[in-house]
């Protein structure tokens, strides 16, 4: 069983803390339906990536921006079929209050919605996409999670869904949980260790530290 020594943690939203595959899959295809793009290109690419980045992909005839403004707006306002994950409250719960918080590629008024509509606490360091010039997989976004929260980047430990976050956490300089729920675990190869659901996930508070314990 891996075990990480650590002073805080920083988590994705969706696909660890909450579960939007429904909601975020359709989104995505009633807008590419709408705009004549491959539904099936943008969602092999959507997940863990800023929803700006994602059009500038698949269709860059369009204009980025107003169209990444449409769909967060949209997004934000629509929680249908969003359910929290299995664990999550229980793990957040166990953790100091200031020893964690969010990293997410979308924008701030979704995670809040999103955090809400879930039952979970909205963490003080929550960073989204209107925090960073570039999304993951660049550094930028843990970078500035560990920043806020006061830590060293080798001092976090992050637990991430999609190859893209666990690409921005590395290139950080930390270790990462990689979890199996929207991806298949040959997907996470790059993570320090991968499990299948928050519950095989258990903490300990050690002083001024965490350990973290991690089943597959």
């Amino acid at each position: 069983m891996p075990t990480f020594s650590c002073s805080a943690i920083l988590f994705d939203l969706d696909g660890v803390l909450v579960d939007s595959t429904r909601q975020v899959d359709r989104e995505w295809r009633e807008w590419a339906a709408r705009k004549g793009v491959d539904g099936d290109a943008v969602m092999a690419i959507a997940h863990g990536v800023r929803t700006i980045e994602v059009i500038r992909r698949v269709a860059p005839h369009l204009d980025a921006e107003a169209e990444a403004a449409a769909i967060e707006s949209h997004e934000a306002s629509d929680q249908r079929g969003v359910v929290v994950m299995p664990g999550a409250l229980d793990l957040v719960s166990s953790i100091p209050e200031n020893r964690w918080g969010v990293v997410t590629s979308g924008t701030r008024p979704l995670a809040q919605n999103r955090l809400r509509y879930c039952g979970l606490p909205v963490p003080d360091v929550l960073v989204t996409s209107d925090d960073v010039v570039n999304g993951k997989p660049d550094p930028e976004p843990y970078l500035k999670g560990a920043e806020r929260l006061g830590m060293k980047p080798a001092d976090c430990l992050v637990i991430e869904d999609a190859p893209a976050g666990i690409q921005s956490a590395r290139a950080g300089g930390m270790k990462v949980i990689g979890l199996a729920s929207t991806y298949p675990v040959t997907r996470l190869s790059e993570a320090d260790a991968v499990t299948r659901g928050l519950t095989l996930i258990s903490l300990g508070v050690e002083g001024n530290g965490l350990c973290v314990s991690v089943a597959g």
